[in-house]
């Protein structure tokens, strides 16, 4: 009885072993990880019927970064510079200056002339659904 304990045991360890030295993480296709950027800009909503976005430079070290919004001709429409790390900042456009224009936003990195680029397009749409239900 202690022979088939034992052997059941070591059974036991040899296939945690196994499960073990078997469960690496794999990649499928041999995709590589993608490296989150650190500078981000995203749509927050409105504030007095202007549409409000947030740019987040989520740096480690302390960098200077530009700003620079365009229109879709090439006009400066704002620039700036800020400095320090993860450095989060509100814009509020005036869509009766911008209408429907295509407006380009561009960050760029003092440090690691790392530059990133974003394109802002409102398009609106009207949607009227109709749904009929069963009652009983």
């Amino acid at each position: 009885m202690k022979t088939i304990m034992r052997n059941y045991g070591i059974m036991a360890i040899a296939l945690v072993a196994f499960t073990l030295a078997f469960s690496t993480t794999t990649l499928a296709n041999n995709e590589k990880e993608k490296v989150a950027s650190a500078i981000e800009l995203k749509f927050i909503g409105h504030y007095e019927n202007q549409p409000v976005f947030q740019l987040n430079l989520n740096n480690k070290e302390a960098d200077e970064f530009t700003i620079t919004f365009r229109d879709d001709y090439g006009n400066v429409l704002y620039s700036g510079k800020v400095k320090g790390s993860n450095i989060s900042k509100k814009f509020m456009l005036n869509i009766e200056e911008i209408g429907d224009n295509v407006l380009s936003v561009e960050v760029k990195a003092k440090k690691n002339s790392q530059a990133e680029v974003y394109k802002i397009n409102r398009n609106r749409s009207y949607v009227e659904e109709t749904v009929v239900s069963k009652i009983k």
